[in-house]
């Protein structure tokens, strides 16, 4: 189980190896997503809170990257944070996520990616519910619910 620690570490230090990569250019991705998806999941975009189609649904199944397919999430470990993003406790394998550092908008903060193919996902968080206490806030519109 991931620790606030080790994502801290993750995004000083390098992130651990994908077990693919998945590389296009941005007029291939741009002819692949909707618009709403590019702009988010490519351009770092951030949907409206409350506003996403996945926020609301605990279905089970798989959270993929809407861009290349990589499981990122299973639905057990999703929770309602009330703060209008699917927000998860742990991804479901540790090499699915990249950690990066931001510092856009004055504060800072850890950034996820898909680690597959550098889809901006939302960021983590060390206010989730034990035993983690990590939340990943993730945009609806980086994911696809893959239902079992």
């Amino acid at each position: 189980m991931l620790t606030w620690k080790e994502v801290i570490g993750f995004s000083v230090n390098g992130n651990p190896t994908p077990d693919r990569r998945v590389e296009k250019t941005p007029a291939e991705w741009q002819a692949q997503l909707t618009p709403e998806q590019f702009r988010i999941a490519r351009l770092k975009g951030t949907e409206r809170p409350h506003s996403g189609a996945l926020c609301s649904i605990y279905e089970a199944g798989k959270y993929n990257c809407v861009c290349c397919d990589t499981p990122l999430f299973d639905s057990t470990i999703k929770f309602e944070s009330g703060t209008g993003w699917p927000s998860f406790t742990q991804p479901i394998k540790e090499n699915a996520i990249k950690y990066e550092k931001d510092s856009s908008f004055g504060m800072v903060r850890v950034e996820v990616l898909c680690n597959t193919c550098d889809a901006h996902l939302g960021h983590v968080f060390p206010d989730g519910p034990e035993p983690s206490g990590l939340r990943y806030c993730i945009n609806s519109e980086s994911m696809q619910l893959e239902k079992q």
